[in-house]
């Protein structure tokens, strides 16, 4: 079971788009699929059709509720969405941090650190055979990112290709660095520009500076097909083969080796 989380501290950058799309063509490959939102806006929960009034995951990673309790099928059109299922999100999912807190003792006596919780917890649903297990999280360094920067096998960061979004990659590869030397020394990591406008020349000089310093993926522009496939609730790989979008993203896909 692979594990990958799509994350960066900043907003608007394009990470719920990353996982849907990931997940949808993850599942139309026939591999069954995990989609975990740990985002309390709950974007990647909606756009697959799922809306909750209460999120049980702060439940969930304390231990008071099974995941079998939680997981809802996906509710898009086609078959690859029978592959899929999300464990939601809500703006429940906001108190997390307090109720780890109040059950402070009981984490410490199960796995030890917080920062280990969801790691504990995925390795309970291996049973289930899930291939994949896709991770939203919330825009900034938070207890969600960090969790699921200890459980995953790979982040996957996207960013615009822009002075404000590049800086902020600064803070969040620390993290990984650290979390990679005292928690997870196989994680990797890979950074996508995302919602990049070719025809600017600022934007070309930007993607050659993060070629210079890191290890970048195929870009994604910027192109109202994305925002349509959203809307529309049909992911890219359906979109016919003029299609840019569907281009760039089977460049991504096969850049990632997926």
């Amino acid at each position: 079971m692979e594990v990958i989380t799509v994350g960066n501290n900043k907003g608007g950058v394009g990470k719920t788009m990353q996982c849907y799309q990931l997940s949808c063509y993850l599942a139309s490959k026939g591999n069954r699929v995990l989609v975990i939102d740990l985002d309390s806006q709950a974007n990647l929960s909606s756009t697959f059709g799922v809306h909750i009034q209460r999120t049980l995951i702060p439940e969930w990673l304390i231990g008071d509720v099974e995941a079998e309790d939680i997981l809802i099928p996906s509710e898009g059109e086609g078959d690859f969405h029978d592959n899929i299922y999300l464990i939601p999100s809500s703006r429940h999912l906001a108190n997390l941090s307090k109720l780890m807190i109040l059950s402070e003792g009981d984490i410490r006596r199960e796995a030890g650190r917080k920062e280990r919780l969801l790691k504990l917890r995925l390795e309970a649903i291996k049973e289930m055979d899930f291939d994949y297990v896709v991770i939203d999280t919330p825009p900034m360094l938070g207890d969600e990112l960090i969790m699921a920067l200890v459980a995953s096998n790979k982040i996957l960061i996207p960013t615009q290709a822009q002075d404000y979004s590049i800086d902020g990659l600064e803070e969040l590869l620390d993290t990984f660095e650290i979390i990679k030397d005292t928690e997870n020394p196989s994680l990797e990591f890979t950074i996508i520009p995302n919602l990049v406008n070719m025809r600017r020349k600022i934007e070309r000089q930007r993607m050659e500076e993060l070629a210079q310093n890191f290890n970048i993926a195929t870009p994604i522009r910027n192109l109202v097909q994305m925002q349509e496939s959203i809307s529309t609730g049909k992911p890219v790989f359906l979109q016919g083969n003029r299609s840019k979008g569907k281009q760039d993203y089977e460049k991504l896909w096969e850049s990632l080796n997926l």
